[in-house]
């Protein structure tokens, strides 16, 4: 990566040693505890658009029962904040390793006791309210979890292909998204849906847990971050607190380090929120409620759903690493007005292919507003807003950023969506709006920010 490319000067590699394996093991355990979030997060979302409604919540009318499904789908996001700053405060005081560790192991076991809840029928009340109680817990897991990942690759990585290296987080996601619609596709092509609802729903969630102890042996066995262990405020492998810090900073002279205390990084917090918020809602909209709309409102074959997941999921793994390539080459910052610019352009056109409840133009619909809004955006948001912030307390901001904008746009987004769509008799306008919103968002803060491509991530203080 040159400056003429984008005027931001690259990063000095670090001078802890880290072999090509510890990188592939970084990669691996990033990709894999990504792959988990993101089945769980789509497991979830198909069963509630497909069979939750039926199951936890069988005494409302069918269309209060999705609004009831979302909603519980939206309370795993409350806790995702508190367990972001829980883990990721501990993340930037005694390092990543650990905290991926735990993550991963709660955010799998509360997905997999999922498998195992009775039903309205057999309990009533009680069966949603386990639900929801799993879903937080799911929740307080993941919330430092896809963060984490992508701090730890970013630290891993040569600044000059961070994007690429850190795009494997994002195509844990398309991983995940695609094992689990595929999973839902079988069960639905090969039992009869009287037996889906009946016990079938139950296996994904069970199996989950084999992938969880395989990413659970690969975390064992990683080497913590090579940049945590080179910052100045770390000692013993321990970060000091904030005195300690200022005092050694006046001693040795770290001017960046006392810039780092005396400036607070309230733009690129602004910035690197609405990266997030405009991602996280269209996130929302496409991989959650587009899934129920296709299957409830306009009436289409429960195994639609399922499939054009499956076939954009296959074409996201050309897009994502493309799109984190084009970020290494011509700078992040331009990607994203680029990518953002271009998803305002697709969102009505799409959306209105999807409408027809044609399948031809339902599955290239979706191919493109999800490969684009969704896909492309995420390739770009899992480096950048580690890059964004300063070696300090990027953890914490990073995962605290990702989680509150989360938590305002895919946790109630759906939720807002499906009683719209409800209120105005089955119109897709509503989607139209809120996506739409959520894409300008990133595009302005896109334009509004400096380039901060390929910058020192030794450097306590945030690029902007």
């Amino acid at each position: 990566m040159s400056n003429s490319t984008h005027p931001t000067v690259d990063a000095p590699p670090p001078q802890a040693t880290r072999s090509t394996g510890d990188l592939v093991r970084a990669a691996v355990s990033g990709w894999l505890g990504t792959a988990l979030e993101f089945m769980d997060f789509q497991l979830y979302s198909l069963a509630a658009a497909l069979v939750f409604s039926q199951l936890f919540f069988g005494g409302s009318d069918p269309g209060m029962a999705v609004v009831l499904a979302m909603a519980t789908y939206g309370v795993g996001y409350v806790a995702r904040p508190v367990g972001a700053f829980v883990f990721s405060r501990i993340g930037d005081k005694v390092g990543r390793r650990k905290v991926l560790f735990y993550t991963i192991l709660l955010m799998g076991a509360a997905t997999t006791l999922i498998g195992f809840l009775p039903t309205y029928d057999q309990v009533g009340m009680l069966a949603p309210t386990l639900l929801v109680l799993l879903r937080l817990a799911q929740g307080f897991g993941a919330g430092a979890e896809i963060s984490g990942a992508g701090v730890m690759l970013s630290e891993y990585a040569p600044s000059n292909r961070r994007g690429i290296i850190a795009s494997l987080v994002a195509l844990g996601t398309n991983c995940g998204t695609l094992f689990a619609s595929a999973i839902w596709a079988i069960l639905l092509a090969v039992m009869l849906e009287s037996d889906v609802i009946a016990w079938g729903w139950r296996i994904p969630f069970i199996g989950s847990a084999v992938i969880m102890l395989f990413a659970l042996w690969v975390r064992f066995n990683l080497k913590e971050s090579p940049v945590f262990e080179e910052r100045a405020d770390v000692v013993d492998g321990k970060a000091l607190s904030r005195d300690e810090m200022i005092e050694l900073a006046t001693e040795t002279n770290d001017i960046r380090t006392l810039e780092s205390v005396a400036r607070k990084p309230i733009k690129a917090v602004i910035v690197a929120f609405f990266l997030r918020f405009g991602q996280a809602g269209n996130s929302g909209m496409v991989q959650t409620y587009l899934i129920s709309f296709i299957t409830i409102t306009l009436a289409m074959s429960k195994q639609i759903g399922p499939e054009v997941v499956i076939v954009s999921s296959l074409i996201g793994f050309i897009t994502i690493p493309f799109v984190g390539f084009l970020g290494d080459r011509f700078g992040r910052r331009r990607m994203y007005i680029i990518m953002t610019s271009l998803s305002l352009v697709v969102i009505i056109p799409t959306l209105l292919m999807i409408n027809t409840a044609e399948v031809t133009w339902v599955f290239v619909g979706y191919a493109l507003i999800h490969n684009i809004s969704v896909l492309g955006l995420a390739s770009m948001e899992n480096i950048s807003i580690p890059e964004i912030f300063g070696a300090r307390n990027r953890y914490t901001l990073t995962a605290m950023v990702r989680e509150i904008a989360a938590i305002i746009a895919t946790g109630i987004g759906p939720i807002v969506v499906a009683a719209w769509v409800a209120a105005t008799t089955g119109s897709i306008v509503p989607v139209m709006v809120l996506m739409g919103i959520f894409t300008a968002s990133a595009l302005a803060a896109a334009i509004w920010a400096p380039e901060w491509t390929g910058r020192d991530l030794t450097d306590p203080r945030a690029a902007m």
